[in-house]
C-alpha cells in the first residue's frame, strides 16, 4: 500500500463552461495552478454528449444523449485525473463508470475541489496493472 499525508487545504470552486471537457479541463486547471494533490468533493450540472468507461471494458461509452451530473468524484494531481461519475439520462436511466477524455459540459459545471496541502498525487505507469495507477508522495 502506498501512503502519504497531509492536511486539508484550500479549497476551489470551479465552473467549467458549455463545450468544456471535464477530464482535459481539470487537468489542465491543476498544471495551471501547481495543485499538487486535490480531491473532488462535489460536482453539480450537466452533460453531452458524455463517455464513461465500465469496468472491465478498455474502451469508453459514448451516451449521446444530455445528462445530469449526479455524482463526480476522484483525485487530481500535475500527473493527470482519476475521476468517476454517476450520470442520469433525460428519462432518469442512471449509469456510471470511470470519466476518460470525452465528457463535455452542456450548459455548466461547477465542480468543488479540496486541496490536500504536503501530499503530491503522483501517477506513474504501473507494470502489475497496465495503468498509471496513484502513487502518493509527500512534499
Amino acid at each position: 500500500m502506498k501512503h502519504a499525508t497531509g492536511r486539508a487545504g484550500a479549497v476551489h470552486a470551479l465552473r467549467m463552461a458549455p463545450g468544456e471537457d471535464v477530464r482535459l479541463g481539470l487537468e489542465a486547471w491543476a498544471r495551471h495552478t501547481g495543485v499538487g494533490g486535490g480531491a473532488v468533493i462535489a460536482a453539480v450540472g450537466s452533460l453531452g454528449p458524455c463517455a464513461l468507461r465500465f469496468a472491465g471494458r478498455t474502451e469508453p461509452t459514448i451516451l449521446p444523449d444530455d445528462q445530469e451530473v449526479v455524482t463526480l468524484s476522484g483525485t487530481i494531481g500535475p500527473d493527470g485525473a482519476h475521476l468517476h461519475a454517476t450520470v442520469s439520462d433525460p428519462d432518469g436511466a442512471v449509469r456510471g463508470g470511470h470519466v476518460p477524455a470525452g465528457c463535455v459540459v452542456r450548459t455548466t459545471l461547477e465542480i468543488v475541489i479540496l486541496e490536500i496541502e504536503g501530499v503530491v498525487l503522483h501517477r506513474p505507469h504501473d507494470p502489475l496493472t497496465g495503468s498509471n495507477e496513484l502513487f502518493p508522495t509527500g512534499r
